[in-house]
């Protein structure tokens, strides 16, 4: 079975580890942050972890139920970010961009920590607290439920996969991408006409455009679907922004 969470007020109590710190969620999430970022998930160990806060490997266990409860909470974390000073505007096509603009960014900015988590649910208060967000802002605009959850579902899973894929591309070794952008150049940008018309003719724009992240311009095709779907269902103009 697994072990019985202490509640956080009853963490607080107890002795500061040997260095004079008093361990919280928080703090050991941070600390796992460090350590992905630095060692990539086959790093992150209760036992490496223990000694970066300097406590026994199980006194984490008094936080999290394992290490995968721990993961769950490094995802939450990242959401958390994300919505850091983020307020509704009305306008929800902007409000829906804005959100998925900063949890692409939460996540790209912590790569090794965003493969691990980019496809988990956690049910934590700040990926709920997302989800009600998203959730309100297309209630709000008038979609009926059933497109509000489609439109929702689409979002969020495109959000996260792009998270994941862009992630993936930071995380390899500097040479690695470096060889990965030269590619674009080396390879496509000298396929002849002859034998490759269409990439030949896009080239120019393909060595260039293929080195940023495509998210953006996916979610905004995903907004423009929706837009269009919101015209048809309640007769309402496209929202600008």
């Amino acid at each position: 079975m697994p072990k019985e969470v202490v509640p956080e007020e009853k963490r607080r109590r107890r002795r500061p580890t040997k260095s004079g710190t008093v361990l919280s969620e928080r703090l050991i999430v941070e600390a796992a942050l460090r350590m992905l970022r630095e060692h990539g998930s086959a790093g992150l160990t209760a036992r490496r972890l223990g000694l970066a806060l300097d406590c026994d490997a199980s006194t984490l266990y008094r936080y999290f139920r394992g290490m995968d409860d721990l993961t769950l909470a490094i995802g939450d974390a990242l959401i958390g970010q994300a919505l850091l000073g983020w307020e509704p505007t009305g306008n929800w096509r902007a409000d829906v961009r804005d959100i998925g603009l900063r949890i692409h960014a939460a996540y790209v900015a912590h790569p090794q920590a965003a493969l691990l988590t980019a496809n988990r649910v956690t049910g934590r208060p700040h990926e709920l607290a997302a989800d009600e967000a998203v959730l309100d802002v297309l209630r709000g605009a008038g979609f009926p439920l059933t497109d509000t959850v489609r439109i929702y579902h689409a979002f969020i899973d495109q959000t996260l996969a792009f998270a994941a894929l862009d992630s993936a591309s930071l995380a390899l070794p500097s040479a690695s991408q470096r060889a990965d952008d030269d590619r674009w150049s080396s390879t496509y940008g000298r396929l002849p006409p002859t034998t490759h018309p269409r990439i030949a003719e896009a080239a120019p724009l393909l060595t260039t455009r293929m080195l940023t992240s495509a998210y953006p311009t996916a979610l905004e095709l995903l907004l423009d679907g929706a837009a269009g779907r919101l015209e048809t269902v309640t007769g309402a103009r496209p929202a600008a922004g």
